[in-house]
């Protein structure tokens, strides 16, 4: 059963991974065509089949000279080692992972006072994220930022993510930040929290850097502060993917063969978060939206990209396809959020694939329906990578 666990990210998987086979079928090798590198893989991950990738590796966009980073805490020690298997099992060029430590050294998962269930699922949070930035971006380096303390619902562990963020902007370490975590608005017992948080993204956001965050797993509700293995009886967003200088990614079902190639189109994965803030009011770039569910709140998610594991994995595969799209726009995009609003009206024209089939009622709290055009269950939908990558990279101002 996916869930979130006592720690704020989304967590797709109870367990540790530890094979590359562990990330599920979706990631099955498949035969492909060449790829735009010295030595043509003869596989890869069924992941990139659905959204065409290797189309653009054929053509030399790979992500090469973009950095995307990721948030976590502790991070993986192991990380190296998981993608040297993950590449020989797929073909794929060498990983380029840096790790850092930007807040103070991490300890180990089993050192005193550490939980090391929840230890050991950043772990595989780690591996997640890096698995599908590079299954979708293999050319981009990735920075694994890991903080000492646990993300948790709430306060704790945040000071320090954002702590994390500022070293990044302020050493120029990545254009795209992906963030694989969050709690409800409601979680932040202090009002003076978020705005607090949100200085970080204003950094970000003059540095040009384009932040990414999941939109949580929970449908319409989330985990109750002092009691995470229980929802809100009512709806609420997940914070930061609901903040304006983020780009929310919600999670749709892929309909694939053994090979990777979809067999019909996509559906919102059932549990996908989704909902209006509370705390932030519609940003202008959503105010001509014309769909009967969106309040005077803020609408998340943006995006879907595929959730089986959860939105901790759609996060992370969106922030590999914003790598191509800064190495075909030969810089940072900064806030994509502007720009995808413009884009989304133009459909297929622009890359964006409608996402009309399903719902996200979760635990006794009605959800919301997707249906055609902009809808709160799904934004915009999903996307086909080659159309929307240069549609992005040509609509970023």
């Amino acid at each position: 059963m996916r869930r979130m666990r006592k720690s704020g990210r989304f967590v797709g998987r109870r367990r540790a991974i530890v094979l590359p086979a562990a990330l599920g079928a979706l990631l099955a090798p498949c035969v492909q065509p060449g790829f735009a590198a010295a030595r043509p893989p003869a596989k890869e991950p069924s992941i990139a089949v659905p959204y065409r990738a290797a189309e653009l590796w054929r053509q030399g966009v790979t992500g090469r000279g973009t950095t995307v980073a990721v948030l976590v805490s502790f991070g993986d020690p192991g990380i190296e080692k998981f993608m040297a298997e993950y590449d020989k099992t797929y073909d794929l060029p060498p990983a380029d992972i840096r790790r850092i430590e930007p807040v103070g050294k991490v300890p180990s998962c089993t050192d005193p006072g550490v939980n090391t269930e929840n230890c050991r699922a950043w772990e595989s949070e780690t591996r997640i994220d890096v698995a599908m930035i590079h299954s979708l971006a293999p050319g981009a380096r990735i920075v694994v930022a890991a903080t000492p303390v646990d993300e948790t619902q709430g306060e704790t562990g945040m000071p320090e993510m954002m702590r994390a963020l500022d070293h990044i902007t302020e050493h120029g370490l990545a254009d795209v930040v992906s963030m694989s975590f969050g709690s409800p608005e409601e979680n932040f017992r202090d009002p003076r929290s978020i705005p607090r948080y949100g200085k970080s993204f204003d950094r970000a956001a003059r540095a040009g850097i384009t932040l990414v965050a999941a939109s949580g797993d929970h449908g319409p509700t989330g985990p109750l502060r002092d009691a995470p293995d229980r929802t809100h009886s009512h709806r609420v967003v997940a914070w930061p993917a609901s903040d304006p200088r983020v780009t929310a990614v919600g999670g749709a079902q892929l309909h694939v063969d053994p090979e990777g190639h979809r067999t019909a189109p996509d559906t919102l994965w059932p549990r996908t978060g989704a909902g209006h803030s509370v705390r932030f009011a519609r940003p202008a770039w959503q105010h001509r939206l014309g769909c009967p569910d969106v309040a005077p709140g803020r609408s998340v998610p943006d995006i879907t990209m595929q959730g089986a594991s959860g939105t901790s994995q759609s996060a992370p595969l969106f922030a590999g396809v914003l790598a191509l799209a800064a190495q075909l726009h030969g810089g940072r995009l900064g806030n994509v959020n502007p720009a995808l609003y413009r884009l989304g009206p133009l459909g297929a024209a622009a890359g964006i694939t409608d996402v009309t089939r399903g719902s996200n009622d979760y635990g006794g709290v009605r959800g919301f329906t997707a249906r055609a055009g902009f809808d709160t269950a799904s934004g915009w939908g999903t996307v086909d990578l080659p159309a929307f990558t240069r549609a992005l990279a040509a609509a970023v101002r």
